[in-house]
């Protein structure tokens, strides 16, 4: 089976070439599940409750996020479902390690048409970002939960963090006991991806799917004010040269052990 994943979805640059771009590449690929980091989707900051409708129009089975997962308000009441429902709300998560007590989930599992079962966990690392639990410990509670659950072998994990050794980590921590390791949050794709040896895929980061021509989708002019003047100011999401950036996996559906995963960068 094939996996897509898009990497951090950045304003509305970022919704529009995903729109142009996912349906051929869903299509050529025959992709049988599709994941979507939306948390930068609304204008850069945060997503909405139509916005994640948009998405999961375009196919997403799954919407992962990242720190900016509360940025927007409205979000909050979208995302409070029963832990059984799977009502695409259900399906927004939120970083896993989050303290006890946070609205939503950080995992989600479910099944392809074909009866395949699947599971996607959302963990945010610890390095250089807001505190939260132990990625390494929360992603074995995890993997504990879905073994009791629903026995899913096809497994992915969106690690939503700052330090690439922190991924890197995770990758090797994980190896062999899940699908797909793949890192988002610095907005900048990476060139490291590789299945490891006990069949996981692995990328640090997917990249962003957004504005190029920019300091990781702001406008330029503005993150270079705050660095040169070091006084603070609202960023803007910038609009030139959107590229969506994915990374797709082929892995057995019996095993959930990958045995190829490609990077994707598609521009105007």
């Amino acid at each position: 089976m094939n996996i897509l994943f898009v990497g951090d979805v950045f304003g509305s640059p970022g919704r529009h070439i995903v729109r142009e771009h996912l349906p051929h590449v869903v299509e050529s690929n025959d992709v049988d599940l599709l994941i979507i980091n939306g948390e930068n989707a609304a204008g850069g900051f945060g997503i909405t409750p139509s916005i994640a409708e948009d998405l999961f129009d375009l196919g997403a089975q799954v919407i992962t996020t990242g720190n900016h997962i509360w940025d927007k308000k409205e979000i909050f009441e979208y995302m409070t479902v029963p832990a059984n429902s799977h009502e695409r709300g259900r399906r927004v998560l939120r970083p896993a390690n989050y303290a006890v007590g946070t609205p939503g989930f950080g995992v989600y599992e479910g099944a392809l048409p074909n009866g395949t079962k699947y599971a996607v966990m959302n963990l945010q690392g610890r390095v250089f970002m807001s505190s939260c639990d132990d990625p390494f410990r929360k992603a074995d509670e995890l993997l504990d939960g879905i073994a009791r659950n629903t026995g899913a072998k096809v497994i992915l994990l969106d690690v939503h963090g700052e330090a690439s050794s922190e991924k890197v980590a995770l990758g090797w921590y994980l190896d062999g006991r899940v699908t797909a390791v793949l890192g988002t949050h610095t907005h900048i794709p990476t060139a490291d991806e590789r299945v490891l040896p006990g069949g996981t895929a692995y990328q640090t980061d997917v990249g962003m799917s957004g504005p190029y021509d920019s300091v990781i989708g702001v406008e330029t002019e503005l993150v270079l004010k705050r660095f040169l003047t070091g006084m603070p100011g609202k960023f803007e999401a910038a609009k030139g040269n959107p590229k969506m950036c994915a990374t797709l996996i082929g892995c057995d559906g019996g095993t959930g052990r990958a045995h190829s995963v490609q990077r994707i960068m598609l521009g105007e």
